[in-house]
């Protein structure tokens, strides 16, 4: 009876304990760190995010190294490659150049952190609200001959979503090429039954990182996403913004829709516009858009413009870096409107600092945000921003949408960034710099009217009691909002 207690039951097990009961197990773990610590320092990235990856792999291998597959930057380099390619299979096509090359300053800025040189527009217009983008934008569509192609973000199978996507179905059954590119994720409430009218009609349709588990497992990108909204008409018309395809947008369906702000554009910016389209169809799809019909002969116009392209494939970080010079050469006023404020230090310090030399600085957020997270977190900058001479304005009515930059009198910045960590380093967006005076007339004239509608923060405010300690919990999270 005894010798039989003492033989293992599990023998296979207690073979695998007894290996690893002695210095086996410390001299592995030494070398699956000093292994990880030699790889992650290798990839340069900011002391704090690479301490972070590297405690948090070492004390949590598997849980640690999930999240690093899913989520980590590892993954923006694997990206960074493939579309690298898409780059390259454009260059190839020898499509005709875009603009004139900038020799200084921020045009030039962005010309070597992007590859877009600065060009023009014949017209640039400024459309407030999701109606008003939606009644120039279906006007366009039903206009076009040749080619329509879109990029969006959110895409909502809605009474706004349906309706665009029959009015492309009726002009791809005209013979009009029909592309729309749509985010895996964003738009992921658009289903194949959904859109099948399109697709019976001839359209084409492309996921920009789908939602699907072999794609998830293997190539993950859960937080890469395209936040773009670009719309291209026959190559010769434009638009692009912070409006989405959704019932949200729109006033018609209801009068707290967001509050958003988008462009209507013609002349040598579109062919940019097209450009980015065209890279980022081929990245998703494969497939390459060289025809010459894409590509009209550009016309020059009035308006000093540049596109502005920026992704995680990007390490420049071309807004943020933007951004952060054209606040920091300020010479009169900065007024920032933007949905989700949760800035950098850079970009901190420079909005501080433009305050503190005597500018006329004015911030401009939604007082009721789709994010309580984020507002709470962006309440967490307050104190610092009053305090430094920031105006601080809360938009009343209804959710503010709109992101825009407007410096001195020349100078408007209007896209789908946000002044966050996610817009400036995660997703990929596209913003629209222009250096003209008319534009940035408009711009101050849209965001005066929209300050008749806010309440100003305080100069002494403070946030009082729990809600003190949950600003501050949400900013600890910043870096990842």
């Amino acid at each position: 009876m005894d010798a039989t207690a003492s033989t293992p039951a599990f023998p296979a097990i207690d073979a695998v304990l007894a290996a690893f009961d002695g210095p086996w197990l410390g001299l592995a773990w030494a070398g699956y760190v000093a292994v990880l610590a030699a790889w992650i320092v290798r990839q340069r990235r900011e002391p704090m995010a690479t301490l972070a990856w590297l405690l948090g792999l070492a004390w949590l291998p598997v849980l640690g190294w999930a999240v690093y597959w899913w989520l980590g930057p590892q993954r923006i380099q694997r990206s960074k490659l493939k579309r690298l390619r898409a780059r390259l299979a454009l260059a190839e096509a020898r499509l005709p150049p875009c603009g004139d090359a900038s020799e200084a300053g921020q045009e030039r800025l962005v010309e070597a952190s992007t590859g877009h040189a600065p060009t023009t527009a014949t017209r640039l217009d400024l459309l407030t609200g999701g109606e008003l983008t939606y009644k120039a934008l279906f006007d366009a569509v039903a206009l076009a001959r040749r080619s329509i192609h879109l990029e969006y973000y959110i895409y909502e199978p809605d009474s706004v979503g349906t309706r665009l996507r029959d009015l492309l179905a009726a002009k791809a059954r005209d013979g009009v090429e029909v592309r729309l590119l749509l985010d895996g994720l964003g738009s992921r409430r658009c289903s194949p039954k959904f859109l099948q009218p399109l697709l019976a009609a001839g359209g084409e349709v492309g996921w920009f990182h789908p939602l699907k588990l072999g794609h998830l497992l293997w190539r993950p990108t859960l937080n890469l996403r395209t936040h773009r909204k670009i719309a291209v008409i026959d190559g010769v018309v434009g638009f692009t913004g912070g409006v989405n395809i959704s019932d949200t947008q729109s006033e018609r369906v209801s009068a707290a829709a967001y509050h958003d702000l988008h462009l209507a554009l013609e002349g040598e910016i579109v062919r940019a516009l097209q450009l980015a389209f065209a890279e980022d169809w081929h990245y998703a799809t494969g497939a390459k858009l060289v025809d010459a019909a894409y590509w009209p002969t550009p016309r020059r116009g009035p308006v000093r413009c540049q596109l502005v392209p920026s992704g995680p494939d990007n390490p420049l970080a071309p807004i943020h870096r933007l951004t952060v010079e054209v606040l920091h050469n300020a010479k009169r006023r900065v007024w920032m409107m933007t949905p989700y404020f949760v800035p950098d230090a850079p970009v901190l310090l420079a909005l501080t600092n433009a305050a503190l030399s005597g500018l006329d600085v004015r911030l401009l957020v939604p007082r009721v945000n789709d994010n309580r997270l984020v507002r709470a977190a962006a309440r967490s900058f307050y104190p610092e921003l009053l305090a430094a001479g920031v105006r601080v304005f809360e938009f009343q009515p209804r959710m503010l949408h709109g992101k825009a930059l407007l410096v001195d009198d020349e100078i408007a910045l209007i896209g789908s960034a946000n002044v966050d960590p996610r817009s400036f380093f995660l997703n990929f967006e596209l913003s629209v710099l222009a250096r003209d005076a008319g534009v940035a007339a408009a711009l101050a004239a849209r965001v005066e009217g929209d300050l008749a509608l806010s309440t100003e923060v305080p100069r002494g405010w403070r946030p009082r009691g729990l809600q003190a300690y949950l600003d501050s919990a949400a900013r600890l999270l910043a870096p990842v909002l």
